[in-house]
């Protein structure tokens, strides 16, 4: 794996700011794109946003952060098998108290098993069924093969392009596939989640991001919702890209890397 890790960071922290809420597409890539430029007179590991410095928030950079005890592994993507993943391992075999947990980051990942987590913790959860062939219309479509992603979901509107999708995630019928049944005038809706905190989100997803994260622990991390009027109701999480986190996204995960914001 292309991976490139940080050294710990120690000291205490200091506060954070809001949340925001990107529109999702109905089919969502998490591939990272290009990197911003680096300024002239920063060193290549350092990085600023907003006054802050960026700690080598360069992709598939991974961060070690040590708070009263604990040890916050920060990274893009904390898939099976990934250098994250076996980091967060390695500290669980070590015995050190590391978040998040590799059993959290396994469940997180696998769409029904993280709404049936979520669900049992109280947070509300989009309507959801696991099928080889019927979908109801219009729903979103995630696939469950070993080699799929809840960072890419299909919005369905008509049996064309849901037998289309239905034959793409199941490899022609060899794996099964999750539906959510989306209510008529739903709409689909993401944020970035950091550490429980967003930047200018409204307060119903803020308030989701943070009981998300008492849950699952997950620092860095991309959350949907299917939004039936005024309720919020969450479809996925999965990865977020450094690359594609907005500047104030940037600047609050810098000052908790930074020191400068309290965990």
């Amino acid at each position: 794996m292309n991976g490139r890790r940080n050294g710990p960071v120690g000291s205490p922290g200091a506060a954070a700011a809001g949340a925001a809420v990107s529109p999702a597409f109905p089919h969502h890539h998490g591939d990272a794109a290009g990197q911003e430029k680096l300024l002239p007179e920063a060193p290549a590991d350092c990085r600023k946003t907003n006054g802050h410095r960026e700690s080598g928030l360069l992709r598939d950079s991974l961060h070690i952060l040590e708070r009263n005890g604990v040890c916050h592994v920060i990274s893009e993507d904390y898939s099976y098998k990934s250098e994250p993943y076996y980091t967060i391992l390695t500290a669980e075999m070590n015995g050190k108290n590391v978040r998040p947990a590799s059993s959290a980051v396994l469940e997180a990942y696998v769409v029904p098993m993280c709404l049936e987590r979520a669900s049992l913790a109280g947070i509300p959860v989009a309507e959801w069924g696991i099928s080889q062939g019927y979908v109801p219309l219009p729903s979103i479509i995630y696939g469950l093969n070993y080699f799929a992603t809840s960072a890419d979901y299909f919005l369905v509107r008509d049996n064309a392009k849901a037998q289309e999708v239905i034959a793409h995630v199941t490899n022609k019928g060899k794996y099964p596939f999750c539906y959510q049944k989306l209510p008529p005038d739903a709409t689909v809706h993401s944020c970035v989640s950091i550490f429980g905190r967003t930047t200018d989100s409204c307060a119903a997803i803020a308030g989701l991001a943070e009981k998300v994260y008492q849950i699952f622990s997950i620092p860095l991390v991309t959350l949907v919702f299917v939004k039936n009027r005024d309720h919020y109701l969450l479809s996925s999480l999965s990865s977020a890209k450094y690359s594609r986190i907005s500047g104030d996204e940037r600047a609050l995960l810098t000052a908790y890397l930074s020191s400068q914001e309290f965990l």
